[in-house]
């Protein structure tokens, strides 16, 4: 069945973009690690989902649908709208790509998440984190 275009924009409408259930968890994992940091910092360049400052690793956690995961293959199951989100898509990966190169820039290290690595393997990607301060 499918769903009708004020469902469809009423359920884009809920998606959030802060405290979302890819990033709340990793974040839970990180505070019980005694590792503390900032979220959604608005005066770093991308907002990071999780910034620690002192040490500049910043964190994003991106989600499949929004930050084009397999675009390649994935932007044709589009079946309406195209002409809105392909581009919507396709801008959010060069803005990823952009904010990334910026950051480094600027002495950060980034990790990016997708958020099916969050949910499959939270443990590696905390630890991954942790490894990354320590080194740093």
């Amino acid at each position: 069945m499918s769903k009708t275009k004020e469902q469809i924009s009423f359920n884009m409408k809920m998606v959030k973009s802060k405290d979302t259930k890819i990033e709340v968890p990793l974040r839970k994992e990180l505070w019980s690690r005694g590792l503390r940091y900032r979220k959604n910092v608005k005066g770093i360049i991308g907002k990071p989902d999780i910034a620690f400052i002192g040490k500049k690793v910043a964190v994003f956690c991106d989600s499949e649908f929004w930050h084009g995961y397999d675009w390649q293959n994935r932007k044709n199951d589009f079946k309406s709208n195209q002409e809105f989100w392909i581009p919507k898509i396709e801008r959010n990966i060069e803005r990823d790509v952009e904010v990334t190169t910026e950051l480094e820039k600027q002495g950060w290290i980034v990790v990016r998440f997708w958020g099916n690595e969050i949910q499959k393997d939270l443990i590696d990607c905390a630890d991954r984190i942790e490894r990354i301060l320590k080194n740093r």
